[in-house]
């Protein structure tokens, strides 16, 4: 076997780069992408939680606000990018809390509309009161410009992770 193939960590892979204590700007970009969605996250849920709430139920909110309708579980657990059982126990977490109203959608006995409460606004509203400016800070010293193309950069990234990274080389 070639070794330059070698998708286990031969001398092809940035593995050998990495074990030798180096890196390289590919695996430095993905390893910051993940710490800072992780810390923003932690960072996020720690200024939440007087609140009861976190950034998971801020996302689930959020996505349920601003999906088109009607508004399926399936389909804000797609736009969430989270599995179906998971997005379930959140919406029974979020019903229970009275932040969420399901409906049964016509003709599908199965398929649930979700639609925000009066009160599930209130909380989204206070949500956003503590993560804007926290958001301003993150985001202080980067101009409208700089945004714009970290957003598209990211949304690439992400369209190419939702496509499951198909080979486009031919290989």
């Amino acid at each position: 076997m070639d070794a330059s193939a070698d998708p286990e960590g031969g001398a092809g892979s940035s593995f050998a780069v990495y074990r030798d204590k180096r890196t390289t700007p590919e695996i430095r970009l993905t390893v910051l992408m993940v710490l800072v969605g992780r810390r923003w996250r932690a960072l996020l849920d720690e200024a939440l939680r007087p609140l009861g709430q976190s950034s998971a139920r801020m996302e689930a909110l959020s996505a349920i606000l601003n999906s088109p309708e009607p508004r399926s579980q399936a389909e804000v657990a797609k736009r969430l990018r989270i599995e179906g059982p998971t997005m379930t126990r959140m919406i029974d977490a979020l019903t229970a809390d009275g932040l969420v109203e399901r409906s049964p959608a016509p003709g599908d006995r199965r398929t649930k509309h979700l639609t925000l409460t009066p009160r599930g606004e209130d909380v989204l509203e206070r949500i956003f009161a503590i993560a804007d400016p926290l958001r301003a800070r993150l985001l202080d010293g980067l101009d409208a410009g700089q945004i714009e193309t970290l957003s598209g950069l990211l949304c690439d990234l992400l369209g190419k992770l939702d496509g499951g990274l198909v080979d486009s080389s031919g290989d």
